[in-house]
């Protein structure tokens, strides 16, 4: 993992912060995906709001998530150099996993996920979004779990995205399960 960090290492570790629902994020989002639009005007791209900020009522970290589905993610000289013209930088690439890449921004704090088509990640992603939209109780069970890990976590804040992962995987089955059923 650490030769994906663009950089030689990865960034420090900050303590997890969650804030309770901003109904801004979606605004912030439209206006990160009209400048995304802008810089890779005529590509075919998919653009969309994914991750806690993406649920309304959900706390979450206040950083926007968002999935960038290009034509080859490997091809990182069609998108990469226009992005950092927009402002984005280039902090990870994983070709081992699904090729992604992942872009951030500061102001406001955006990670932007980097997919090729059909990758299954970013099908989880929308998956799980939508699920939270339309299932409050899992919502809100997501919710605090997330708070009481970022709690248990506070001393070691790398552990919060593994701590994160049997909760996400007890709704994940549901998901799917429902879907399969339907």
């Amino acid at each position: 993992m650490a030769t994906a960090w663009v950089a030689g290492t990865p960034p420090a570790i900050e303590p997890v912060v969650l804030v309770p629902y901003d109904p801004r994020w979606p605004r912030m989002f439209d206006e990160q995906a009209d400048a995304i639009r802008e810089v890779l005007a005529g590509q075919r791209i998919t653009i969309e709001h994914v991750g806690s900020t993406a649920v309304p009522g959900l706390a979450a970290k206040p950083i926007i998530d968002i999935d960038l589905i290009v034509a080859d993610s490997a091809d990182e000289a069609t998108y990469v150099p226009h992005l950092e013209r927009a402002g984005f930088r280039l902090v990870l690439r994983e070709p081992f996993w699904h090729q992604h890449r992942m872009l951030t921004r500061t102001a406001p704090a955006v990670n932007l996920h980097v997919f090729g088509p059909n990758a299954p990640e970013h099908i989880r992603h929308l998956v799980f979004r939508d699920w939270l939209r339309t299932h409050p109780g899992d919502r809100d069970l997501y919710g605090t779990a997330k708070r009481d890990l970022a709690a248990k976590t506070a001393d070691t804040p790398a552990d919060y995205n593994l701590a994160k992962n049997p909760i996400i995987d007890e709704i994940y089955a549901r998901a799917f399960d429902h879907a399969a059923q339907n």
